[in-house]
C-alpha cells in the first residue's frame, strides 16, 4: 500500500552497483542465454513436492521488476489445496471446452494444432502448485480513497516474466494457461474487484514421460526479432 504521507520524491544514491568489463559482460550474457534456453513449457508433471520457500523465493524475485511509477500493481496466489486446484481446474475447463467448441474461431484453433492443446488440462491439478497472477487496475491509500496504476498490462507482463524465469533458475518447470473469461479465479480465489487475473502459472518438476511439441523448438533468429541502429 502507497501512503499518501510518504510521496515526496527523495534521490538516494545508486545502490548495489555492478560494473563487469566487457569480456565478462559478454561472457555473463552467453552464459545466461545457454540458461535460459533450456527452458521449456511442459503439460505433464510429477506430483513431486516443491518447497513453498522455493515458490515463495521466485515471487520475492518477481516482486522486483520494474513496474509504472513503482505501483507495483500485480498479486501473486500460490495454490497448492488439492480440493482449490480441483475447483481451478474444472472452471478452467468449462471455459476451454467453450473456446475449443467454436469460441475461438477456426483460425485460432489451426494455429493451436502444432502445440497440440485441448480442453483437457490435468495438470492443473497434478502441478504440485499453481500461481494465479492477478492484475490490480488500482489501488487503495489507508484512508480507503482510490489512486489509479499505470502501465499495469505491462508491469505485470515483466514481473510475470521474471517470474517464470526464476522459476526455472530454480529447477522448476512452468505451463502459462489463459483461459478466458478468467473472472471464476477471483471468486475461487476471493481476490478484491481490484484484481484481474491474467494467468494461471502451472509449476513443478516435469513427469518422466513429459514431452515438447516439436514446433516449440523453432524460434525466431536473431535478425528476425531484432533491428539495429548504430553510428
Amino acid at each position: 500500500m502507497i501512503s499518501k504521507s510518504a510521496l515526496d520524491y527523495k534521490p538516494l544514491p545508486l545502490p548495489d552497483r555492478r560494473e563487469f568489463p566487457d569480456e565478462e559482460m559478454l561472457r555473463r550474457a552467453r552464459e545466461f542465454y545457454q540458461e535460459v534456453r533450456t527452458r521449456h513449457t511442459v503439460r505433464q508433471f510429477a506430483d513431486r513436492p516443491v518447497n513453498r520457500s522455493v515458490i515463495e523465493t521466485c515471487v520475492l524475485a518477481a516482486g522486483t521488476a520494474p513496474s509504472g511509477a513503482n505501483h507495483q500493481p500485480w498479486h501473486f496466489v500460490a495454490v497448492s489445496s488439492a480440493a482449490l486446484k480441483r475447483k481451478i481446474r474444472l472452471a478452467a475447463e468449462e471455459e476451454e471446452r467453450r473456446f475449443y467448441d467454436g469460441g475461438a474461431g477456426d483460425e485460432w484453433i489451426k494455429a493451436l494444432e502444432p502445440i497440440g492443446t485441448n480442453a483437457d488440462k490435468p495438470h492443473l491439478e497434478i502441478a504440485p502448485w499453481l500461481i494465479v497472477i492477478f492484475a490490480q487496475r488500482w489501488g487503495t491509500f489507508e484512508d480507503g480513497s482510490r489512486y489509479k496504476h499505470y502501465y499495469v498490462p505491462e508491469s505485470v507482463g515483466i514481473a510475470t516474466g521474471m517470474l517464470i524465469t526464476a522459476l526455472h533458475h530454480a529447477g522448476l518447470s512452468t505451463l502459462t494457461h489463459t483461459p478466458n473469461p478468467m473472472k471464476f479465479l477471483n471468486d475461487i480465489l476471493d481476490r478484491p474487484e481490484a484484481e484481474k487475473p491474467v494467468m494461471i502459472l502451472a509449476v513443478g518438476h516435469p513427469a518422466e514421460d513429459a514431452t515438447v511439441p516439436a514446433a516449440a523448438k523453432l524460434k525466431k533468429p536473431l535478425d528476425e526479432i531484432m533491428s539495429v541502429f548504430s553510428s
